[in-house]
């Protein structure tokens, strides 16, 4: 009967709002899709993009479609590769350069840094750069230290570079067009594990804007923001947290830079509390741009000065161990606790319990 009513509603969502349910990896298929009709200038490139796993699915089909000369793999040489990329941007282009691991970007740090980060100032707007560099992050079994890194606050920190690490389907896919469309090179960060997770998706093209945050669900109690994979955490801490009478608000940034300040300090003037969990670790990270700009427009506001605490990865290298990465990346249960520690005071400790539904819940898009 669940079941049942469960179908009813999708097929009701679906059909009033003009969406489907799809996962991640095929909304980023289907926005490579429907630009590359669009704009014969957009063409996609990098290692085992061409490959039949089709980089987790996300290209599937694109090479039939669009021929070798607009799909094709390259040698392993990152900088060189970014190099081609680039200069395809300045002739007119729209190149999508995808690196499966954020790790070896640390290759092309020179070409993104001080050629397509900087072009159009030094150029004085005369040469634009709309390039887009997919880069994939996060954990799974084996990935270790140097294949699950997460850089982003890297990037944040280089003018002239977008940063965006979108959590669902939905804005994987707007994220995904209005990164082809602009002018400027954009880091688009895709976390595996959200890759088979589903979202509600329209079949039109459309765009989701940068510099815009989502609030995923409202509560009163206690803001908690979250980069990336730890958006899906986060929604299960929420279902933790309501067992025990915590409502708590979920912010995704999905854009780190351009990053929607005004939207966060809304919620934060609400609850008095922010936890901001980052899919990183914390030292000169963004969670530390994120507090700091916080602290600093309350005080420009005159608005009393929020409490803030801030989760992330253990500040040692990523570990392989399925022990050792309990330990070391923020969970569902560890983030209800310590936002229950927050609303209910330091000498309050709470533990929520493992609960197969609670882990099993995600955002399935703003419809």
């Amino acid at each position: 009967m669940f079941m049942q009513a469960e179908s009813l509603r999708k097929e009701d969502v679906e059909a009033k709002e003009g969406v489907r349910l799809i996962r991640y990896v095929d909304a980023l298929r289907e926005a490579f899709e429907q630009e590359m009709a669009r704009d014969a200038r957009v063409f996609l490139f990098g290692l085992d993009v061409d490959d039949h796993k089709g980089i987790q699915g996300s290209t599937l089909g694109l090479l039939e479609k669009f021929g070798k000369e607009r799909v094709f793999g390259t040698p392993l040489s990152e900088d060189a590769m970014t190099g081609v990329a680039i200069g395809a941007a300045i002739a007119g282009f729209r190149p999508i350069h995808v690196h499966i691991r954020m790790d070896f970007m640390l290759l092309c740090m020179n070409q993104l840094v001080n050629m397509a980060a900087k072009s159009h100032y030094m150029y004085n707007g005369q040469v634009k750069v709309p390039l887009v560099v997919r880069t994939m992050i996060g954990r799974s079994w084996g990935q270790g230290g140097q294949h699950s890194q997460a850089l982003h606050s890297l990037f944040m920190h280089i003018p002239g570079l977008k940063v965006v690490a979108p959590s669902n389907a939905n804005d994987a896919k707007g994220c995904m067009i209005a990164a082809i469309r602009d002018n400027n090179p954009v880091i688009f960060i895709e976390h595996r594990l959200l890759y088979a997770v589903d979202g509600y998706v329209p079949y039109q093209s459309y765009e989701v804007p940068f510099g815009k945050a989502r609030v995923m669900q409202e509560g009163d109690d206690v803001t908690i923001l979250a980069v990336s994979h730890m958006v899906m955490e986060a929604l299960r801490a929420k279902k933790h947290l309501e067992t025990v009478g915590i409502q708590a608000e979920i912010i995704d940034p999905i854009s780190l830079w351009p990053l929607d300040i005004d939207t966060i300090v809304q919620s934060v003037q609400k609850t008095g509390k922010l936890l901001i969990v980052d899919n990183a670790w914390l030292t000169c990270g963004a969670s530390s741009e994120i507090l700091s700009q916080v602290y600093e427009e309350c005080r420009r506001r005159g608005e009393a000065i929020p409490h803030i605490e801030r989760m992330g990865f253990a500040f040692t290298t990523c570990p392989t161990t399925r022990p050792l990465e309990d330990a070391f990346y923020p969970n569902s249960r560890t983030i209800a606790s310590k936002a229950y520690e927050m609303v209910k005071g330091a000498n309050h400790q709470w533990q929520p319990s493992f609960d197969a539904k609670t882990e099993i819940d995600a955002f399935k898009g703003p419809f």
